[in-house]
């Protein structure tokens, strides 16, 4: 029994330890008293207490003296790190490489420092740039008419088109000096949201040449001279760019493009033996590629000649080629799910091109992938979170009118618990899709490039996108499905899959990336440890893996304790920046990003570089990561727009719906660990007094679906930044709608006590409110106040019908049907 005690204390003494980073001092002296208690006090066996001493001398000799430890223990692990180690190619480093890491590190840390998150400024938007949102882009939003460019022109009008040009809506990143707006990234991912609001296929159009494509390739790689040139032609719209990455065998392994290059001398504009590039490539999906007039340009660059130097495969290459050079195919145009927006395939055949085209110039022959992560990673972080973002909030708008609205059983549908339900889903999605959306683009502004957030953002809140419409769509019903002018959801419900393929595909974004670069890039020691494991000097790759490895020992020991520390305490022991009930959060997020340090630690260790293809479970460790973030960005909204109240049920319901998805991650990821042992281990260690987290509650729900049912402060904080039009605009229709609806809701139930005390009766609206009027229920104003109502109501549920011949040839069954009657 008292051996037995020893145990217990020695065990939560050496967990308290490594919880508190003990110095090495502190655990000698802490295991010298253990063993001597155990020695002399806890009547264990000699033999054992033998055995610890040994142990005790032998580990202390070895971890003492650097020279040992390194032949004993780092070497070893050194050897073998670098036989399981595969071979590196230069895309997969840079694209490892590529980017910043930010917030993503403190969360795989295990130790978030929630305070430098909150003291982070988000960079608000200038004079100038608003002044652009309330001028131009509005006035955008009123000359697209989205059933027109969609359905009728398949394009935009050419004023549309001019528009676009002379208000600088394709060089909001180019600088002032180069004659464009000189935008931030906030503004642009505001501009590019506003008008996701009303028509996506312009949103697209707009967000493709301020993201990845030849103006942000020219600011940070172009010669002065490149510069120069093309940027101004970008800004004032007399270029249109697009740019061509994505070939029919290479869409999101990029890396393996099989468009070739070959350096050679040939005959440029009438003049011989210029040096430059002799070009073959096939692309496709190639946005703006119909209309574009510059072509950027990755294809695999080779000198079989050696005419730039002893390097024969040079790798990937990118260019800019005006699209009228001999040789150029392109214009024909691919209809992403029938979208108005162009997007096309190209090629060229024996297109040659001097070698000031490349990007950079010659000296950037090569460097191409590594340019094109570092572009992928803003350009990523910006568009598509703001397009899912801006649809999401056009569809929290109008679905919260429209069951405000629409009556089912002489009742509202936004008072049934399914709609609720669903009303709940799409608010709280919005409400983090948003944060997160806002959070990301500040970063872009303090000069992150955060290549593994960009990742996370763009496989999120696309897949929340496609959330929302689908709960969108379903609490619509027929008025959803049905195409036509007063559609204002089918066209975002068509356009997921794009956004869900666009960028790097969902799959490859949760499955390969989001950890298998997070993890390499977010850790501490382990990309330490990797450029160790590679370096060419063999002694002085040792020092440096021998360091980072005690390093690393001690991390994964701290986090394995503070997870089960705060595990068993239920968080009560981490700090939070907030003394609000929103503290509790912060302290639930710090528990899990220890958890998620220590699992991927164990992972690590098992797998080595086999993880990477064990995608499910890289995938699931992932998720958790993901959901850090996501929640920390509503945390850190929540207190940017001072805790406003009624906002709270939207914070709650984003934490705990990501704490329960990080549950869950987990749960999946131990279920399905090979090594059973470990993971019953790391089950114990993440959750020894079991599962703590839940899904939203039913009471939580209806209060975060009550946000969209009602106009109110929070409704206008969640739905901020869309476009509003003109009395015709459907939204503002259906808010007008469900304004008069609420109030004449008592005069509405004034009747119903009336008609159910039996004083009036009527089957039709127009009797019973002339009986109520009659018999002085109401009054003449009150009921003209109603038909207002009922008529507003009515107009907003109504669908498009169109006459037989709008779509082309009848089909032949009216024609049976009459000669079946004959």
């Amino acid at each position: 029994m008292l051996a037995l005690a020893w145990i217990l204390i020695v065990a939560c003494g050496f967990t308290a330890l490594a919880y508190t980073r003990a110095s090495r001092f502190v655990w000698n002296a802490a295991i010298v008293a253990a063993l001597a208690v155990a020695t002399f006090i806890a009547a264990i066996p000699t033999w054992i207490a033998i055995l610890g001493w040994t142990l005790f001398g032998a580990g202390l000799a070895i971890f003492g003296y650097r020279p040992l430890r390194q032949r004993i223990v780092s070497r070893p692990i050194l050897n073998a790190l670098r036989k399981a180690l595969p071979s590196m190619s230069t895309t997969e480093r840079e694209a490892i490489n590529a980017g910043t890491v930010w917030w993503d590190a403190d969360l795989f840390s295990g130790e978030p420092d929630w305070r430098s998150l909150l003291s982070t400024p988000i960079p608000t938007l200038t004079d100038e740039e608003q002044a652009f949102l309330e001028g131009p882009v509005d006035e955008l939003c009123r000359r697209v008419d989205d059933w027109e460019i969609n359905h009728e022109l398949k394009d935009f009008p050419a004023d549309v088109w001019d528009f676009l040009k002379k208000n600088g809506f394709f060089g909001m990143i180019i600088p002032k000096r180069y004659g464009g707006l000189g935008f931030s990234a906030r503004a642009h991912s505001e501009v590019v949201m506003k008008i996701c609001t009303h028509s996506a296929a312009t949103g697209v159009t707009v967000m493709v040449p301020n993201s990845l494509g030849p103006a942000e390739l020219l600011l940070r790689y172009g010669t002065q001279a490149q510069k120069d040139h093309y940027l101004p032609r970008l800004a004032s719209g007399e270029e249109i760019p697009c740019f061509a990455l994505t070939s029919p065998e290479a869409g999101s392994d990029a890396g393996s493009i099989p468009d070739l290059g070959v350096v050679c001398y040939g005959k440029f504009r009438g003049k011989k033996n210029v040096l430059g590039i002799r070009l073959n490539w096939e692309k496709r999906y190639i946005t703006l590629g119909p209309v574009a007039t510059l072509l950027g340009l990755a294809f695999k660059l080779t000198d079989p000649d050696h005419l730039l130097g002893e390097v024969e495969e040079l790798g990937i290459t990118l260019a800019l080629i005006p699209t009228d050079t001999r040789g150029v195919s392109i214009g024909r145009r691919h209809r992403p799910m029938d979208l108005a927006f162009q997007n096309g395939p190209n090629s060229g055949k024996d297109v040659f091109i001097p070698l000031d085209w490349v990007i950079g110039g010659p000296e950037m022959a090569g460097k191409g992938w590594m340019m094109l992560m570092e572009c992928l990673a803003a350009g990523r972080s910006i568009s598509l979170p703001a397009l899912s973002t801006g649809s999401a909030k056009l569809a929290s708008r109008a679905t919260g009118s429209y069951a405000g609205v629409r009556k089912q059983f002489n009742t509202a549908i936004g008072c049934f618990e399914g709609v609720e339900e669903a009303l709940t889903r799409i608010a709280g999605n919005t409400y983090l899709m948003d944060a997160a959306r806002t959070l990301t683009a500040g970063a872009v502004d303090l000069g992150e490039k955060p290549s593994v957030i960009s990742a996370i953002v763009k496989y999120h809140l696309t897949e929340r996108y496609r959330q929302v419409i689908n709960d969108a769509m379903d609490v619509h019903g027929g008025k959803g499905i049905c195409m036509g002018p007063r559609n204002y959801l089918a066209r975002g419900y068509q356009g997921v899959p794009i956004a869900i393929t666009v960028e790097g595909a969902n799959i490859l974004s949760r499955s390969m990336i989001i950890f298998g670069q997070g993890a390499i890039r977010c850790h501490p020691y382990l990309l330490d440890e990797m450029e160790a494991a590679t370096d060419d000097d063999a002694a002085r790759g040792l020092e440096a893996f021998d360091e980072a490895l005690l390093s690393h020992l001690g991390f994964t020991a701290h986090n394995a304790a503070s997870a089960l520390v705060l595990g068993v305490t239920g968080a009560r022991l981490a700090s939070t920046p907030v003394f609000h009930e929103t503290g509790w959060y912060y302290r639930q997020l710090t528990r899990m990003s220890a958890a998620l340090a220590v699992t991927s630690d164990i992972a690590i260790f098992l797998f080595g570089a086999s993880l990477k293809r064990r995608e499910k479970l890289s995938a699931r460790l992932g998720d958790v990561l993901s959901h850090l973030y996501l929640a920390s960005a509503c945390l850190k909204r929540f207190e940017d727009q001072g805790r406003p109240e009624s906002d709270l049920p939207l914070v709650q319901w984003a934490c705990q719906d990501c704490l329960a998805r990080i549950q869950s991650a987990f749960d999946a990821f131990f279920l399905n660990f090979p090594n059973r042992l470990l993971a019953t281990v790391l089950r114990f260690v993440v959750f020894p007094l079991g599962k703590p987290y839940q899904c939203p509650g039913d009471k939580l729900g209806q209060d975060v679906a009550r946000v969209l049912l009602e106009p109110s402060e929070a409704r206008d904080r969640l739905t901020a930044g869309m476009f509003f039009g003109d009395s015709s605009d459907q939204v503002r229709q259906l808010d007008d709608a469900l304004s008069k609806i609420l109030t004449t809701a008592s005069l509405n139930r004034r009747i119903g006590r009336a008609l159910k005390e039996g004083r009036i009766q009527g089957q039709t609206f127009d009797v019973l409110l002339g009986n109520a009027v009659l018999n002085k229920v109401i009054s003449e104003k009150e009921a003209a106040a109603l038909r207002e109502a009922e008529a507003a109501r009515w107009d907003v549920i109504q669908v498009d019908d169109f006459a037989p011949d709008t779509f082309g040839k009848s089909s032949r069954a009216p024609a049976l049907r009459v000669a079946r009657m004959a």
